[in-house]
């Protein structure tokens, strides 16, 4: 069993060579428990050294802010069967030949896997979507400029101005923290605003969500209800928003969890 000097050792100079660490790989290096490891990883926040994330810590030397969304590895294992449910709907909104949008968020990563036999042109600001499209099928994959954040697979630019204002969609599948009466909501600032940046390169925006988002939590507002034109949910969802929905003129789309085709392990 390593001392503690041994482990704080270890661990900043795992987040040299990578940037990033996870505590589940710590403990397999270490020999140490995940509380032993938290507690060395707050020291060591506290003594300025890293910035804890969930699941891990990251570099100080990164000089990312840290976001407040959710890790891709924790979003992807929510609600698994209702995402795949949800996500195999909306891919059947897609054609070859057509130019979409896919945003950064597990809904929208398991669309990608459904979308393998199509020939599209795809942006997407997610490093794990990109990856999934680029290795299983003929789509065209066209990423934004900008900075990698790990833990979330979003790449983010700081710019106004980048690679996707020349980009035309003829729809944008997007998925979302959570959906409240005040539109459509991100639970980051940062997620937020690269989120509205993608809308401008579309008229039709398809929403992808499963019933279990429709709460109130997060509080920053992509944008109203209005601008969604398509509403992908499953049949779980709570009647009373699927009728405001209908009644701003968004076409619902419900999927039967049960009878959905769930994929196997990628």
């Amino acid at each position: 069993m390593m001392h503690e000097r041994e482990r704080w050792q270890l661990i900043l100079t795992r987040l040299r060579d990578r940037g990033i660490v996870r505590v589940a790989d710590l403990v397999g290096v270490t020999g140490a428990s995940v509380a032993t490891l938290r507690r060395d990883l707050a020291k060591l926040e506290d003594s300025g050294q890293l910035r804890r994330v969930h699941g891990g810590a990251e570099s100080v030397a990164s000089g990312q802010t840290p976001l407040t969304a959710p890790s891709f590895d924790a979003s992807q294992t929510l609600n698994a069967d209702l995402k795949q449910a949800v996500a195999q709907g909306a891919a059947s909104l897609c054609q070859d030949g057509d130019s979409i949008i896919l945003n950064a968020g597990s809904t929208t990563w398991f669309m990608a896997q459904y979308l393998r036999q199509h020939r599209m042109q795809v942006l997407t600001n997610s490093f794990p979507i990109a990856q999934e499209l680029i290795a299983n099928s003929m789509n065209r994959v066209v990423l934004p400029g900008g900075e990698l954040y790990r833990e979330a697979g979003i790449i983010l630019s700081p710019f106004d101005e980048d690679a996707i204002q020349h980009f035309a969609a003829s729809k944008m599948f997007m998925s979302c923290y959570s959906i409240t009466p005040l539109g459509i909501i991100e639970s980051d600032p940062l997620v937020a605003r690269a989120e509205a940046k993608l809308l401008t390169r579309t008229e039709n925006l398809i929403v992808v969500a499963d019933s279990t988002k429709f709460e109130a939590r997060g509080n920053m507002v992509v944008c109203p209800l209005t601008r969604v034109t398509t509403l992908v949910t499953d049949t779980g969802a709570p009647p009373h928003m699927l009728d405001h929905f209908r009644q701003l003129g968004v076409e619902v789309v419900l999927v039967d969890p049960s009878k959905a085709k769930v994929l196997t392990a990628a």
